[in-house]
């Protein structure tokens, strides 16, 4: 029969102490991330400190500083959060589906309207809070639009050596898609959308990446899309 000591020292061996310190770190990293957006949008980038989102998410500010060094990371962080609503990359190696859909999965063009409207309004808030402060701007170009594009020229590139498109220059390809969609996906902030509904505005979002699929699409896979 087993001591109390023996038995003692069997449960610690079956049983880890917790869960690891980096899971422990990334769950309370995602609850300050949604916290902290909520912050910027109610009170600005200019209204928001760090000693504010602490509050809010209860937490020390010691917490906070450990996992964000200061507002400027955290609203880095939260540009790359926020990136992945809107262009669905890196995708699988070796994806072989139709580039069109592809282009679909990509841009999340099929996306429900709560999402949509949510990824709208935080378009408009970063392009606003961009206007009047110019370390935002930066942020948002730097992490945000200059990273997407980089992501999506990436992928072009692989679809060339793939050899199921022909583009001399990816990353001009990535500009030009990213104009054209984004730019009927949202308009700009304080103008009226001016599509009829969403399903006119994603057939012409397909149009889109038909008509760029056309002019970079190799001969020898015409058919193969």
């Amino acid at each position: 029969m087993q001591s109390r000591t023996e038995t003692k020292n069997c449960d610690q061996i079956r049983r880890p102490r917790g869960r690891p310190k980096t899971a422990s770190d990334n769950d309370r990293q995602a609850a300050i991330l949604a916290e902290a957006r909520k912050t910027f949008h109610q009170f600005g980038y200019g209204g928001t400190t760090m000693d504010l989102v602490a509050a809010r998410c209860k937490i020390s500010k010691q917490t906070l500083y450990r996992l964000f060094a200061s507002k400027t990371e955290l609203f880095m962080a939260i540009i790359a959060e926020h990136r992945a609503t809107m262009l669905a990359l890196p995708r699988p190696l070796g994806e072989s589906m139709p580039l069109a859909e592809t282009l679909a999965e990509i841009f999340m063009v099929d996306i429900d309207e709560a999402a949509e409207r949510d990824r709208e309004a935080f378009v408009h808030f970063i392009v606003r809070e961009s206007q009047q402060f110019p370390e935002v701007a930066t942020l948002l170009h730097t992490h945000g639009i200059a990273q997407s594009r980089r992501m999506l020229a990436d992928w072009l590139k692989d679809q060339v050596d793939r050899g199921r498109i022909a583009l001399g220059d990816p990353l001009s390809g990535a500009r030009m898609l990213m104009d054209m969609v984004f730019g009927a996906m949202a308009s700009p902030p304080g103008r009226p959308n001016d599509w009829q509904d969403r399903e006119t505005r994603n057939e012409h979002i397909h149009r889109c990446f038909n008509a760029f699929l056309n002019g970079v699409r190799c001969k020898q896979g015409l058919g193969a899309d």
